[in-house]
């Protein structure tokens, strides 16, 4: 049974968001729980690659978002043991043609302009930067500030961050009732171990954020958008950097249900390279698709034509946490009084975590937050008119 004694904070979900939540909220002198129905990365964090990226983010609230939590991670990587496997590897985003090359060219344009450090690279210079690229590309575009981390290795890390600042952690409680007083503001969490209460209670549940709010009366369209990752087996250094194809920013920012595949390839510091990447709505069909492997695998071979001779150990899947409008939700639930949100971040969960950990942790508190908040409002999808100042 859990103890009686009131929390600062609750958070739903021990995946990376939930772990940082946990953790900038500890850190910042709040007594905070964190509940999942399952392990710490149980879920859409354990199925991830673990990427830190700029470079897919087109300009506007995400890529702010992006820039301030690049800048975090590092802060963090100086406080996480190696185990987390941090790399400051950088990002090399290729193009196979003009038309694809010309909008990777605008894209960087508007990034560079917001901030983000990124360097052209002619045709002939990629191969010093990947010397097992295949020929024929029309150039490229090079991100330094891409990065990469174990996933699964990095919220458990920042989970024991937590517990050492004082959290608590209750694995394999399923949280079956948000609780509110007669006033419907929010006062815990309720699970078959017992109560947790608390006056703030965080929806860190990624793709089941829906159902987490649903408990709490509001709505939060999040939908799950299936993912497939291959893994090969351990190879001697091949990739030094995180490379895809120019595609695959458009497959990031595409509100289409259909199956889109890009290649996406990047080594690890254990030796296996992964590959992606798919995106298909299809709810949560866990179904293995050979055609979706095969075509990741044959993307992958003609980016790098080393690959065509390595074996492929498995395929693994997740679920993003997908929102309309490919934004997050973080912050405050105007609708329901102490209830935040902090999930919906489709494949961006591990980069974006550090930066949505800071601005839910700061609205908490009250305190002034490190950017604008506003894009990122939960209750941004919810039709009904809100009254205005006088009532």
């Amino acid at each position: 049974m859990f103890t009686r004694q009131p929390l600062d904070v609750v958070v739903v979900g021990a995946g990376v968001v939930g772990a940082a939540c946990a953790y900038y909220a500890a850190r910042s002198g709040l007594s905070v729980a964190v509940v999942d129905s399952g392990p710490v990365a149980g879920g859409t964090t354990g199925a991830g690659e673990g990427n830190l990226l700029v470079s897919d983010k087109v300009p506007g609230p995400e890529l702010e978002l992006a820039l301030l939590s690049a800048a975090l991670w590092r802060e963090l990587a100086e406080v996480l043991p190696p185990a987390v496997e941090f790399e400051q590897k950088g990002g090399l985003v290729v193009a196979s043609g003009p038309t694809s090359l010309a909008t990777l060219t605008a894209t960087a344009a508007g990034q560079r302009a917001a901030g983000v450090r990124v360097t052209a690279v002619a045709p002939d210079d990629l191969s010093a930067l990947e010397p097992h690229l295949a020929p024929g590309l029309v150039g490229g575009f090079f991100y330094p500030q891409d990065a990469q981390v174990q996933p699964a290795l990095a919220a458990a890390h920042l989970v024991r961050a937590a517990r050492d600042a004082g959290a608590s952690l209750h694995p394999g409680q399923e949280v079956t009732a948000v609780l509110t007083g007669p006033t419907g503001v929010v006062r815990g969490v309720r699970t078959r171990a017992g109560e947790l209460l608390a006056p703030a209670v965080v929806n860190a549940t990624g793709v089941r954020g829906a159902e987490l709010a649903a408990l709490a009366g509001v709505e939060l369209p999040v939908l799950p958008r299936r993912g497939f990752v291959l893994v090969t087996e351990p190879l001697p250094p091949l990739i030094r950097h995180k490379v895809y194809a120019a595609e695959y920013v458009a497959d990031v920012s595409s509100a289409s249900a259909a199956l889109q595949t890009s290649p996406v390839v990047e080594g690890t510091v254990a030796g296996p390279v992964l590959i992606g990447a798919s995106r298909e709505r299809v709810g949560f069909d866990r179904t293995l698709s050979l055609p979706v492997v095969s075509r990741l695998a044959a993307a992958a071979a003609a980016l790098f034509p080393v690959l065509a001779r390595a074996q492929v150990l498995r395929a693994y899947h997740g679920f993003r946490p997908y929102l309309p409008d490919h934004l997050p939700a973080i912050g405050p639930d105007r609708r329901v009084p102490g209830l935040f949100h902090a999930c919906g971040h489709e494949g961006a969960g591990i980069g974006l975590a550090p930066a949505t950990a800071l601005l839910v942790t700061a609205a908490i508190r009250g305190e002034e937050p490190a950017l604008d908040p506003g894009p990122f409002c939960p209750d941004r999808f919810d039709a009904r008119p809100r009254p205005g100042p006088g009532g």
